[in-house]
């Protein structure tokens, strides 16, 4: 009798489905698609209902032909890619490929990796579902049409190698808006005030100014600072009000994926991208010793926030035996999902929530465990009591000025003994005040203030303002962002994005000729166009025509319209040379400064913008005249080169004729569980030197201080950092959050 054959996207999935089907069944992998659009044609029938013309990836033809072979010899297939548009595409692109050599093909789904999962997926296969995949193949074609018409314009009009993608340009178009408000930004004055009051029981506590002659408090100036500290001094303080009350506060739902990357950004410092190749891990399994391969998250790319009862009851058993009834809620906490929601996805759970991070500690990496540790703790927080807390606020008044303390007393920790939302949950305490008793002022403070500009997006707050917006999916914002540092659009500087000269020309040229494709309302009503496609409310094909019925005029019209800034675009510089107007021009290592009267004159320079966004020249990089090699473009010889910024490079000295360059290596493996980069010399803009790998953004370790090829003996971190401290001087220390080892340097 002949096996049947299920196919999964991941070998690793293969692994740890195969643990416990045993011989039944036959697993292949499928290793992500098998089918897309060309490379190097548009692969889209424009003329006949926008239809693709797929083929098979590069690389591809030995795992589909052993799926061929696998099929002929099994008796059912059942297709079991991951449960989203995506994984239905994958599954569609397969049983287009096998049907020839078995027709008995069925779609199967589980959002997690066990064995009851499986089993209740195999015992309710479905069809394919076509409006599902009409919903990711649109998509797809849209991207298409976007990118290859978009793409060849700006390498006509900027420079090769660029792209323009559908959400990618408005995220883009964001990040650009975002910088220009703080350039714009001026910033204002204000003082605050601080009194340290001390009651008749002489027990002292901190009060703010809160408001001035009953108006919300605001003191824009030294001259009225000085005027209210004086009147202020000759006042008398005397308690107003005390309000006590017990408040509660509720848990937040377990994560989605969007969630999921803003906080491992925010608690653990992960990129995007970072976040989801460790989720994916811990969704398809990882070895656990006596427990074999166990697979140990839900599926990770999700939006809703449905939780299965099974969960819920095994979260509810493990609270009350470790923690106590009083830690679970008197009702099961249920959680509901945005409207756009695929509700048929689970939240991002642990699959078991008996298994305790500590428990599987050693058998992960300390990536593995971070997120692991972050995905466990919120989702069995989700499902516990509130935290009680009583409040306290002291209003008093002195004058015709008002001024409040606040205290906070936790009653009861609920989820907080598990979880603690933006860090750790402290008392504050008040002592104890009554209506209309004086107080004693032991000392008033003063401190001048500015308001500060908008603050540049971070990996967390883009996520969460394209989420707000509507813009993409939380599935692809790991790719979009990726894509951003990869075309040199934006650069992060202390976690933040802000964009480089290339990213702003872009968006401008984008913006002035294609308003439509970089408004955020018209990108998320395109995403609410492709959900209603999946739930087979709308012809995909027509979606199409409305979308291109705009889209090709203005493309015809920006052809002709958008002006080339090939040759340069003027500064109010002039060249130190020949007196002629210095451009700033796009080339192989960024913008840089070059004289309009190239080629007679040939000055270049770098620059820089300042705070309010003008165009500052700076030195050329100095280089340090030690050969360190040969040049393997031309020959001539390699030479240290220190950048505008600090960080040294090598680079051939035959430049700008030969423009071969490397980054500067500490010759000092990266030491990120399995990556095969090394670490290298670089420097943000403002200068500062760090340390980061040669893989970026595949792999975004970084350390601040020289690293030094040596084990901690205390957490098996694979490098020390070198410091210079005034306590301990010049040592090695661990550069890991928590370790405290640390030793002399020898000699």
């Amino acid at each position: 009798m002949s096996k049947d054959l299920i196919i999964v996207e991941s070998p690793a999935k293969v692994k740890t489905i195969s643990k416990f089907l045993g011989r039944d069944y036959m697993v292949e992998a499928s290793v992500g698609h098998i089918r897309d659009l060309p490379k190097k044609t548009l692969g889209v029938d424009e003329a006949s209902g926008f239809q693709p013309e797929y083929e098979i990836i590069y690389g591809k033809k030995k795992v589909v032909n052993k799926l061929k072979q696998s099929a002929s010899k099994s008796g059912r297939v059942f297709l079991a890619p991951d449960p989203d548009r995506e994984g239905e595409a994958i599954a569609w692109h397969i049983a287009e490929e096998i049907k020839s050599k078995n027709s008995n093909i069925h779609r199967i789904q589980f959002n997690e990796i066990t064995p009851r999962a499986v089993q209740e997926a195999l015992q309710n296969p479905r069809e394919l579902n076509q409006s599902l995949f009409n919903s990711q193949q649109a998509r797809r074609v849209l991207d298409r049409l976007v990118g290859y018409k978009i793409s060849p314009l700006l390498w006509k009009k900027v420079k090769r190698g660029l792209s323009a993608g559908r959400v990618q340009s408005v995220a883009l178009r964001m990040i650009v808006e975002r910088e220009r408000e703080r350039q714009a930004f001026v910033p204002e004055e204000y003082w605050v005030f601080k009194a340290l009051l001390q009651n008749q029981a002489q027990e002292s506590f901190e009060a703010g100014l809160w408001k001035i002659a009953g108006k919300k408090a605001h003191v824009p100036s030294e001259k009225e600072a000085l005027a209210l500290e004086e009147k202020v001094r000759g006042a008398s303080f005397t308690v107003q009000s005390v309000e006590e009350k017990e408040r509660a506060r509720d848990p937040k739902p377990p994560f989605i994926t969007s969630t999921l990357q803003q906080e491992a950004s925010n608690r653990l410092g992960f990129a995007a991208k970072r976040t989801m190749s460790v989720a994916q891990r811990l969704y398809e399994g990882l070895d656990l010793g006596d427990k074999g391969t166990t697979a140990l998250i839900t599926y990770m790319r999700t939006d809703s926030v449905r939780v299965a009862k099974e969960a819920q009851q095994e979260a509810r058993s493990w609270i009350e035996k470790n923690l106590g009834k009083d830690y679970y809620p008197k009702k099961t906490r249920f959680f509901k999902s945005k409207g756009s929601a695929q509700d048929a996805h689970e939240a991002i759970r642990p699959v078991d929530p008996s298994i305790t991070p500590e428990e599987i500690k050693s058998y992960l990496s300390r990536d593995d465990y971070a997120l692991y540790r972050l995905i466990w703790s919120r989702f069995m927080a989700s499902q516990m009591a509130a935290a009680r807390f009583w409040d306290t606020v002291v209003t008093i008044k002195a004058a015709d000025t008002l001024w409040r303390a606040k205290g906070e007393r936790i009653i009861f920790p609920g989820f907080l003994r598990i979880y603690t939302p933006g860090g750790t949950q402290e008392d504050t305490l008040l002592p104890k005040l009554a209506r209309d008793e004086k107080l004693a002022l032991e000392t008033l403070s003063k401190e001048q203030k500015f308001t500060q500009p908008p603050a540049r997006y971070s990996e967390a707050s883009l996520v969460r303002r394209l989420e707000e917006l509507g813009i993409g999916r939380p599935s692809t914002y790991a790719a979009i962002i990726s894509t951003l540092l990869d075309r040199e659009y934006v650069t992060l500087e202390e976690k933040n994005f802000r964009p480089t000269e290339l990213g702003s020309e872009v968006c401008d040229l984008l913006v002035e000729h294609f308003p439509a494709l970089l408004d955020a309302g018209f990108t998320a009503q395109l995403e609410q166009d492709l959900d209603t496609i999946a739930l087979g409310e709308k012809d995909w094909v027509e979606v199409m025509r409305a979308f291109t019925g705009e889209f090709y005029p203005t493309l015809e019209k920006a052809r002709k319209a958008m002006a080339s800034v090939k040759g340069g675009k003027e500064t109010d510089i002039k060249c130190e040379q020949c007196g002629g107007t210095m451009l700033i021009r796009f080339g192989r290592n960024g913008a840089f400064l070059a004289c309009s009267s190239y080629p007679e004159c040939k000055n270049t320079s770098n620059f820089i913008r300042d705070d309010k966004g003008s165009v500052q020249q700076v030195e050329n990089e100095t280089v340090e005249r030690e050969k360190v090699g040969t040049c393997p473009d031309c020959g001539g010889a390699l030479v240290i080169k220190k950048a505008r910024t600090g960080s040294r490079f090598i680079a051939c000295d035959n430049y700008p004729r030969c423009k071969h360059s490397a980054p500067f290596s500490t010759g000092i493996a990266c030491p990120m569980d399995g990556c095969t980069g090394e670490l290298v010399e670089k420097s943000s803009r403002r200068g500062k030197i760090f340390y980061g790998c040669n893989r970026y953004p595949e792999c975004d370790y970084a350390l601040w201080n020289p690293p030094v090829a040596k084990k901690c003996p205390e957490c098996a971190s694979k490098v020390l950092v070198q410091k210079n401290t005034k306590t301990r001087g010049e040592h090695l220390d661990c550069p890991v959050k928590g370790c405290k080892y640390w030793e002399e340097m020898q000699g």
